[in-house]
């Protein structure tokens, strides 16, 4: 009987160690998609903060649904019709920069649902920082994480 139970133990840690390398793999696989998709929006708002059109295009997909805080629905030909071809600006020239915090990820597939605060911060200190809860879809094409779906809502002040 002792014989049995060391077999079983013996059998039971040698099969249980795959399963625990599968669960490793695939939380490192998900930290480092999550890594990835922050990346891309800290990218993506220092390119907004400097109004560099070429940020716009690498983050939004042209199947883009965006949904502003202030309750307007477009897609991403009207987004694009905003932008502007002349050069970035120089970081003295910046009148606010976007940061994010607060980053929250849910993966489904090969899509990424991200939630995160938009922190706006005025350049001119008299200016009160701005804060919106950001929603995002991301999905992988073309080998970057680009938003598919997008929803800002401005948050209350405190």
């Amino acid at each position: 009987m002792k014989k049995l139970l060391i077999i079983s133990l013996v059998f039971g840690c040698l099969y249980s160690q795959p399963l625990f390398a599968q669960t490793t793999a695939k939380a490192n696989a998900t930290e480092q998609v999550q890594q990835e998709v922050q990346e891309a929006i800290e990218t993506f708002l220092y390119g907004a903060s400097v109004n560099d059109s070429a940020a716009h295009r690498a983050f939004w997909s042209e199947q883009l649904t965006y949904t502003s805080s202030s309750g307007t629905r477009f897609g991403w030909p009207e987004l694009a019709q905003g932008f502007s071809e002349a050069p970035p600006l120089a970081e003295s020239e910046v009148t606010a920069w976007y940061t994010g915090e607060n980053f929250e990820f849910k993966r489904f597939g090969d899509a990424i649902l991200v939630n995160f605060t938009l922190v706006l911060t005025p350049v001119d200190s008299t200016e009160p920082t701005q804060r919106f809860y950001n929603t995002g879809v991301l999905q992988k094409q073309h080998g970057q994480w680009r938003a598919v779906n997008w929803n800002a809502t401005k948050a209350m002040t405190e």
